[in-house]
């Protein structure tokens, strides 16, 4: 399964987001291998002058909501996300769920 998804980055964090991720904590990139996901990038894009980011991340497994119910329980994953949500801004539909990343419709594929 691939999943992109996309979400506001706020313009005052977006150094301190890039800082995060060029140093991610080695035990929440062992969390997101435990959780079968693969291939995971997040890519940073202007819009009329306000930051986006988007990702882009295969699923391997075989109960998707499982292993994002395992990874949100673990405790250094759930602090790396009190670093990175204050830097996000949801989009509204996400917003209006209680998430950060809003999820995007695949319309293309090829090997």
């Amino acid at each position: 399964m691939r999943f992109g998804s996309v979400t506001g980055l706020k313009p005052e964090k977006a150094n301190y987001y890039k800082e995060l991720h060029a140093a991610a904590w080695p035990d929440v990139l062992k969390k997101i291998k435990e959780c079968n996901i693969r291939n995971y990038s997040i890519y940073l894009k202007e819009i009329e002058g306000k930051p986006y980011l988007f990702s882009y991340f295969e699923y391997t497994g075989t109960d998707f909501e499982a292993d994002m119910k395992k990874m949100a329980a673990d405790a250094t994953t759930r602090r790396w996300w009190k670093e990175t949500d204050p830097c996000q801004m949801p989009l509204p539909d996400a917003a209006a769920k209680g998430d950060i990343w809003s999820g995007m419709e695949e319309v293309f594929h090829a090997d």
